[in-house]
């Protein structure tokens, strides 16, 4: 029995809604939306199931990013490397001299963008601070930590969850002067139209929203249980850029429409074609993700050809995934725009299949792709995430 759905599109995607419907019933999330573009022109906006128990999804539903959230730090570091406040070969101590210590004097920012840089210890730093306080506390933190035994930056690559969209963010910071709830919302989201997107929810705003703060759910072990600490107004308002945007699927699609448009959409210059180009190039080739345990390529805070994409995506696809649950992604040879959010964070072979499945279906549905086209097989990540905690279970796709 096929899920309610609400949105417009569904019979234009029929194969990719199966695929939805089929995780439902498999227990693996409650709903999902799902948000399609081909050249800019939006194809499906879905909201498919439950956004909690007895609350339909729909496609305003705003379910936890995790670390979807990563490319609008990508982009808001683009954009001051475009106004020449930075390089991206700068070290970090340059913009973050107390970065420096205990031997990190040599890690740039390109490799925070492309997660060589080898302070995944760091992502374990959290603050209870009250206020802002909290921000100040865990940089402190992050700059104070060793680095890994034996790592040269640039030379091994291990997914860093937080830490290293922290420090970016805090470099944006720190050459703009705007906090990065701020400058995001200023410089990115408001002028593409992403209104109901933030990293960093006012208390207020969260209030008001009310019931379309969508609910993420642990389905690992078959039973759907709520993660409710995810939707307080407390933790929603503390800025996390490495995983604690939120935002439609079909808002969070505009960044990637931008990008898909050299820079250019929806009425707004955000970047230069040069600077998309550069974002999306890879700059990581061939590496082994010690995090992951899979061999990825990564441009400029963004995965490129990616596991989760499906099997008929082209080489030159690039996105970001969310802890266990989500995946959008671009693919400039077929002027597609995906926006996959799920609210179950199964377990890892399940999350990857599932998001395959969907994704595979849309470039069949789309006639991107023949039903029986063999398409490419890419492994999929081996690693146990713990789940629950935005800032300890975040997946790049």
């Amino acid at each position: 029995m096929s899920a309610p759905i609400e949105g417009v599109g569904a019979d234009a995607i029929s194969g990719a809604v199966a695929a939805i419907n089929g995780g439902i019933e498999r227990g693996l999330h409650l709903g999902a939306q799902l948000y399609v573009s081909l050249d800019g022109e939006a194809v499906a906006n879905l909201g498919v199931g439950e956004a909690r128990a007895g609350v339909p999804m729909t496609p305003e539903s705003m379910v936890t990013w995790f670390s979807m959230t990563k490319p609008s730090v990508a982009v808001a570091v683009a954009q001051q490397w475009e106004r020449g406040n930075l390089e991206i070969d700068d070290r970090v101590a340059d913009h973050i001299p107390e970065f420096a210590q205990q031997g990190k004097d040599a890690i740039t920012l390109r490799h925070l963008l492309t997660h060589t840089a080898g302070i995944r210890s760091a992502d374990l730093f959290q603050s209870d601070a009250p206020g802002d306080a909290y921000w100040e506390e865990v940089v402190e933190a992050i700059c104070g930590v060793e680095p890994e035994d034996g790592w040269v930056p640039g030379e091994r690559a291990g997914y860093h969850l937080t830490a290293g969209m922290t420090l970016l963010a805090e470099v944006v910071r720190r050459v703009d002067g705007r906090r990065f709830e701020h400058y995001v919302r200023e410089e990115i989201y408001e002028p593409l139209g992403m209104v109901d997107c933030w990293v960093g929810m006012p208390a207020d705003i969260h209030a008001a929203y009310g019931p379309r703060i969508g609910t993420m759910h642990h389905t690992a072990t078959g039973v759907a249980v709520p993660l409710d600490m995810l939707d307080d107004a407390a933790f929603m308002a503390r800025c996390i850029p490495g995983g604690g945007g939120r935002g439609p699927t079909r808002q969070l699609a505009r960044l990637y429409e931008m990008l898909l448009g050299r820079g250019e959409g929806h009425g707004a210059r955000i970047l230069s074609p040069q600077a998309v180009e550069a974002i999306t190039a890879r700059h990581r080739v061939g590496l082994y993700d010690e995090t992951f345990h899979a061999q990825c390529d990564w441009g400029l805070g963004v995965a490129v050809d990616a596991y989760a994409f499906g099997r008929h995506a082209s080489p030159r696809a690039f996105g970001h995934g969310g802890a266990l649950s989500s995946v959008s992604v671009a693919d400039p040879e077929h002027g597609l725009v995906a926006c996959v959010q799920t609210n179950g964070m199964c377990g890892n072979d399940d999350h990857y299949h599932r998001l395959s499945e969907v994704l595979t279906a849309l470039y069949v549905d789309l006639g991107l792709a023949a039903v029986d086209a063999p398409g490419r097989d890419k492994p999929f990540p081996s690693v146990e995430l713990p789940l629950g905690d935005p800032e300890e279970a975040e997946s790049p796709t």
